[in-house]
């Protein structure tokens, strides 16, 4: 049977961890011993880092101090001498590939410089076999590498991590991460990659080969996937759990663990062997932020047979690493199962008339549109005048709870609802199944983070706009054929010439630092902040490029500077620092600032705690604002039974923080079936427009 409590290795997100208790350190007695013995406190003096370092700190040394007499034998430098050698020094090829090969780039480099170039400058007195070093340049008898060791005794106390060098990069060694799952290796696994578009009926072939086996593990890249697999298995007969970051569900009314497992993808267990794996929109693995995940999924998944479903855009992907992981290779291809209309005429084209005064028109809609905005204002502005035509609206984006969707993705798609427009985000890009005939593109610009992690705006990509307009039409529903356009004329162009654009091939898997390799540098580095660990990681890293590239971690670094002054053991911080939540919405950082100091005061989060401090119970909302907050709190709450699943007795009101949040749902969901009253209250509320750009998340988030 599938024991999700036992999955330690290399995910976080499904370790539990108890306040009380020591914590694991997965450091062996040996390994300790051995680095006890490598690196006594005479040979290593760790020194808290500085924005400037101390230009009298290398005079402390007893060895560098000699009687006057020998300081008076040594004959004084000239400043401009000085200067000269030392910008010599800098500009230096053979000095920077020194620094090069001891872990010195580019801008640890210059900062050591400066550092170095002040203290030169500055210094009454220099260590005398320095000094003599320099004369001997000045005269012509010796070269600026002479100085380097100088200069890179300073740079070791500037940034103690270049004194053990050689063991964090042999733990930040990620060039064989195939060979983190040993056990892994010694099975000979078949992956079979069901590749194809959207409605080809690729998942559903890799679903039954999943229900049918003795046991097996869905992983998904959404709740309402995996959701909807658990459903879906339990209602074929097959008992199913759902795993997911926040809870667990038990398929059998007796709380008896299932075979099957639903779970997201984060949440996958490694530890147990499975019949047969499904790993679904595999082209994630991509994803800047969340790639890691599938990766570690693909390499450390223990099943005899794997089917991965997704673009036929990460084929090439697939096969270097079922390479490097020695797994056989089935690659099947599918193709769309119905019609895919890709319009000439836009949904807003005016007439001759209104073309004339630039005037839109949201008059040439039909049952079965669906609008796909980019931001929550376009949803409000859009939606408002949908209903202002008389027509009902279901309405779905990120931040929505995911009940909230699903009930207005059934009120969409039941026939007998007078709702027949939706208006949404690129949320249903997965994860939901809606009976949509046309895909209306309300805009193409959509603002989405880059590998760096910096907010950028931009033209949808060819796959986000085929995995969009693949919506259209689905099989055995009432609009099996389907139509895309665009509302603006001016962007039918465009549209058409991002989806002519060949997809660009998927090269690279991301990964992402252990939770066991941070503890590590930790040991060697006691005085950094888990920030600067993860900082230091990703500098030391080493990857085989062809195939890899490192996760953005920017938004973990955030939520570890948010929490670094309040005392937390640094596997406890690294958890509380992987928290699935936006830093965009300041509530919830707000409350994920004072679960940290609960936890670090040993004093259990309870209901009555949280209700304090979200003042429970909240009302019905009655402006745009106050929906925005609600949904906050939602995620407060998430955050919420998320830490409890791994810190249970801290946070140990599950079940009462379950039951308010689903009444909270019910509030959202009224608040939005009446969105366009909230939406006219904006018009009187300049503050609350603001408050929705300032709290909107990416759809790229959602």
């Amino acid at each position: 049977m599938p024991n999700l409590n036992d999955n330690r290795r290399h995910e976080i997100s499904s370790t539990s961890i108890h306040h009380q208790y020591k914590l694991r350190t997965h450091v062996n007695d040996k390994l300790i011993d051995s680095l006890n013995r490598d690196f006594r406190p005479n040979d290593v003096k760790l020194m808290i880092l500085k924005d400037e370092f101390d230009p009298l700190s290398l005079q402390s040394n007893n060895k560098d101090i000699k009687s006057e007499q020998e300081r008076k034998s040594v004959k004084q430098l000239e400043r401009n001498d000085l200067l000269r050698v030392i910008n010599e020094f800098y500009r230096n090829d053979d000095v920077k590939k020194l620094a090069t090969d001891r872990g010195l780039d580019l801008q640890l480099f210059k900062n050591a410089y400066v550092s170095f170039r002040k203290f030169l400058i500055q210094s009454a007195v220099l260590p005398v076999d320095f000094q003599i070093v320099l004369n001997d340049i000045i005269c012509g008898a010796g070269i600026v590498t002479d100085m380097f060791p100088f200069f890179f005794r300073h740079a070791q106390q500037m940034f103690p991590h270049l004194i053990c060098m050689d063991d964090l990069k042999k733990i930040s060694d990620l060039r064989n991460s195939a060979d983190w799952y040993p056990d892994v290796r010694a099975l000979r696994r078949k992956i079979i990659f069901h590749a194809g578009p959207t409605n080809s009926g690729k998942t559903y072939h890799a679903l039954q080969r999943f229900m049918n086996s003795e046991s097996g593990i869905y992983c998904g890249p959404l709740k309402l996937l995996a959701s909807e697999v658990f459903h879906k298995t339990n209602a074929a007969g097959t008992k199913c759990d759902l795993v997911t970051g926040e809870e667990r569900r038990f398929g059998d009314s007796d709380g008896k663990a299932a075979s099957h497992i639903a779970c997201t993808v984060e949440m996958t267990n490694l530890n147990t062997v499975y019949d047969v794996a499904v790993i679904d929109e595999i082209q994630m693995i991509r994803d800047p932020q969340r790639g890691w995940a599938w990766t570690r999924a693909l390499l450390g998944i223990q099943a005899k047979e794997i089917h991965l479903c997704g673009e036929i855009s990460t084929r090439e992907l697939i096969e270097g690493l079922t390479v490097i992981s020695d797994d056989e290779l089935e690659i099947r291809e599918y193709q769309r199962l119905t019609k895919l209309n890709y319009l000439d005429r836009a949904v807003g084209n005016p007439s001759h008339h209104e073309y004339l005064f630039f005037i839109k028109t949201f008059d040439n809609v039909k049952p079965g549109d669906c609008f796909v905005c980019f931001n929550k204002n376009d949803i409000f502005h859009v939606t408002r005048e949908l209903e202002r035509r008389g027509h009902e609206v279901a309405v779905i984006y990120g931040s929505l709870p995911p009940s909230t969707k699903l009930l207005q993705a059934q009120r969409f798609n039941d026939p007998n609802d007078l709702c027949k427009i939706m208006v949404a985000t690129d949320a249903i890009g997965m994860g939901l199944n809606l009976s949509i005939k046309r895909v209306i593109f309300y805009s193409l610009s959509k603002p989405q983070l880059n590998e760096q992690g910096e907010k950028e705006k931009n033209y949808v990509t060819t796959s986000q706009a085929l995995q969009i307009a693949g919506r259209a039409g689905r099989f055995a529903t009432a609009f099996p054929d389907g139509e895309v356009t665009t509302f603006r004329h001016d962007d039918s162009l465009v549209l058409k010439d991002i989806i002519h654009r060949q997809v660009e091939t998927i090269k690279r898997a991301g990964l992402h630092p252990t939770a066991e390799q941070i503890e590590m540098f930790a040991y060697y580095l006691p005085k950094h902040s888990l920030s600067n660990l993860m900082e230091t990681f990703i500098n030391l890293s080493q990857l085989d490029n062809n195939l890899f590239f490192m996760c953005n971690i920017e938004n973990m670094k955030f939520l570890a500077d948010m929490i670094e002054h309040v005392p937390l053991p640094i596997r406890v911080r690294y958890v509380f620092s992987c928290a699935p939540i936006n830093k965009n919405m300041t509530f919830v950082c707000s409350m994920y600032l004072k679960y940290a100091r609960q936890f670090s005061l040993n004093e259990p989060a309870t209901f009555d705690w949280l209700s304090k401090h979200v003042d429970w119970p909240l009302k019905t909302p009655n402006t745009i604002a106050n929906l925005v907050h609600l949904e906050e709190v939602f995620d407060c709450f998430d955050l919420y039974l998320w830490l409890s699943s791994r810190f249970s007795q801290m946070f140990p009101d599950k079940e009462l923080v379950q039951s308010i949040q689903s009444e909270l749902d019910r509030i959202i969901h009224t608040g939005i079936r009446n969105i366009t009253k909230l939406a006219h209250q904006v018009d009187h509320l300049p503050d609350a427009k603001d408050h929705i750009v300032k709290n909107s998340r990416l759809s790229s988030l959602c």
